[in-house]
């Protein structure tokens, strides 16, 4: 009977590093990986037969079995064994067929198995669409190292055919992502679609894109559920309730706030402008906020860098957060939050009947503000609401 063990997970996997000798790493149910000290990672199936302990049987190289086909293999090799049947042959002719990997379906089918299990359901949905769709009917069947950038814009052109030229942009990105994945498996050299320019398949006017509600409840949704650092995650949904600047929120520091009068004031040095900016904060933002403050190991800064030397977050943290999320809203830059913040006021102060309320400095369009602004944090939480009861359904 194999030992128990932890069953692994891919990540886990991904960080062993080798050794001076190699050495294994069990899975459970007779599944260990064993680290090569050259670094290449190899499934075995440990078993024993007739009473003895048999030599280890090879499933295959990790780059091109994922986790879950290993245990499925293992599994296999275990029912062989409990009927007294060495599981070693049937093995040799699964490491044949192991072979067809180099070709770009098997890879993909490794990619869609493995990256993207963690993902949401419609981020695994659209991808497999692209995927299933226009990239493999017409490249499935090339060894990945022979696709070519002219076979990317060969498939971008023809899904613009047929008047959907942000599907093309969408499918270079999925190809994109999957290249990126298989040169970290080490299954690929190059990206074919990293050198096709997105602007030469579809341009997007970025200084009017808006996300719809239904998109902010997916985003800040994905966000939640990531395995990111807790106080990005908060940072990342600050953004979209104050409204603020990226650097404006990076570089705060604990005295500009009031919580208990739910203010927040960015001196008018930090905005190289005349006068402070006075930010009323949605109690959501409040809460947010003193999750942070009772976390907090810095004194100054509400974002400080995990360095300790008692300074913010570089800029560029909350841009490398989102794009390691590889959310699934197209044309999607952090910038947005602030943009789409500013377009569903709007329409709210309109529907309000509220004059200039962002501008006014009044006591009482200071009030209405707060309102407004209350009405935008409870906005936002229906929309995650929403996406989260849809992620629930799916699952």
């Amino acid at each position: 009977m194999p030992r128990l063990a932890t069953p692994l997970t891919e990540s886990q996997i991904r960080a062993l590093e080798p050794r001076a000798t190699r050495y294994c790493v069990a899975d459970g149910s007779g599944l260990v990986i064993e680290v090569m000290t050259t670094g290449s990672k190899i499934w075995r199936f440990r078993y024993t037969l007739n009473g003895k302990r048999q030599p280890l049987a090879t499933i295959g190289d990790y780059r091109m079995i994922s986790l879950r086909v290993a245990r499925a293999k293992a599994q296999k090799y275990a029912a062989l064994v409990a009927q007294g049947i060495s599981p070693v042959a049937t093995a040799r002719r699964d490491r044949g067929a192991e072979s067809k990997a180099d070709v770009l379906r098997e890879a993909a089918e490794l990619y869609v198995a493995t990256a993207l299990a963690g993902k949401s359901h419609e981020y695994r949905r659209t991808t497999r669409r692209a995927l299933d769709k226009d990239v493999l009917p017409a490249i499935g069947g090339k060894p990945i190292g022979a696709v070519s950038a002219d076979d990317i814009v060969a498939i971008c052109e023809r899904i613009k055919s047929r008047g959907s030229p942000k599907m093309a942009l969408h499918t270079r990105n999925v190809v994109k992502r999957l290249y990126a994945y298989l040169i970290a498996r080490q299954l690929a050299t190059h990206n074919p679609a990293e050198i096709v320019p997105a602007r030469s398949i579809a341009t997007f006017d970025s200084r009017t894109r808006v996300l719809s509600g239904a998109e902010i409840g997916v985003t800040l949704r994905t966000i939640e559920t990531s395995n990111i650092r807790r106080p990005l995650k908060l940072a990342l949904h600050l953004l979209v309730l104050t409204m603020a600047r990226k650097s404006d929120l990076v570089e705060s520091k604990w005295a500009e706030f009031d919580l208990d009068d739910a203010r927040w004031t960015i001196p008018a040095a930090r905005l190289n402008a005349r006068a402070d900016r006075v930010v009323y904060l949605p109690r959501q933002a409040v809460a947010l906020l003193r999750e942070l403050r009772h976390a907090r190991s810095s004194e100054n800064y509400v974002f400080p860098s995990v360095r300790g030397d008692d300074r913010p977050i570089a800029k560029s943290t909350l841009n490398q957060a989102v794009k390691a999320l590889g959310l699934d809203v197209e044309h999607f830059v952090l910038h947005d939050f602030r943009r789409t913040a500013s377009t569903h006021l709007r329409d709210m102060e309109q529907q309000s009947g509220a004059r200039d309320v962002m501008q006014s400095e009044a006591t009482d369009e200071a009030a209405r503000q707060r309102h407004l602004l209350q009405s935008w944090a409870d906005f936002v939480d229906s929309q995650i609401d929403a996406a989260r009861h849809v992620a629930n359904g799916a699952a």
